[in-house]
């Protein structure tokens, strides 16, 4: 009987090793599927991400701190680019008003009134900014002018609202 249990034992325990081992190389394969898949999508990242890299140093070179020309200009003229950018986006955003849209924007708020919320200068002269109803959204390209006694005078020149999907 002792044999027998012994022999029972062995074989169960034999068992238990082929169904172990079975599991542990179904895992090991999944997983190195899984690696390999990893690798190609981290593959093609890399090579999206140079892409994107190039798109961010072009939109740099379209931005009023980039732009050495421009900060001459402004430098030559006695005013400092930094208090430039901030009266030009006060002067844009300044004109929100609480039931109104703002008069820079040709179009009239379907949801709202609509405001600037969104800046950014691309040279001594222009700026874009993005306007909102909470809605509709669109943009505005405008041109400003800044006197000696550093009055700021801005000029839509172009707007654009998207259509709703």
């Amino acid at each position: 009987m002792r044999k027998s249990f012994l022999m029972y034992l062995f074989v169960f325990t034999a068992l238990l090793a082929v169904v172990f081992y079975m599991n542990g190389s179904k895992v090991l394969a999944s997983k190195e599927k899984e690696i390999e898949y990893l690798k190609k999508e981290l593959e093609e990242q890399r090579a999206n991400a140079q892409p994107v890299a190039e798109n961010a140093s072009q939109e740099k070179s379209f931005s009023l701190a980039s732009n050495e020309e421009a900060l001459s200009y402004l430098e030559d003229r006695g005013l400092d680019p930094a208090d430039v950018m901030n009266k030009v986006e006060e002067a844009l955003v300044s004109r929100n008003a609480v039931d109104a849209d703002n008069d820079l924007i040709p179009y009239e708020g379907m949801n709202g009134p609509f405001r600037i919320n969104k800046v950014k200068l691309l040279n001594h002269k222009w700026a874009i900014a993005s306007f909102t109803d909470g809605l509709y959204w669109g943009d505005l390209f405008v041109s400003f002018e800044i006197d000696d006694n550093g009055t700021v005078e801005i000029f839509t020149e172009k707007a654009l609202l998207y259509p709703r999907n």
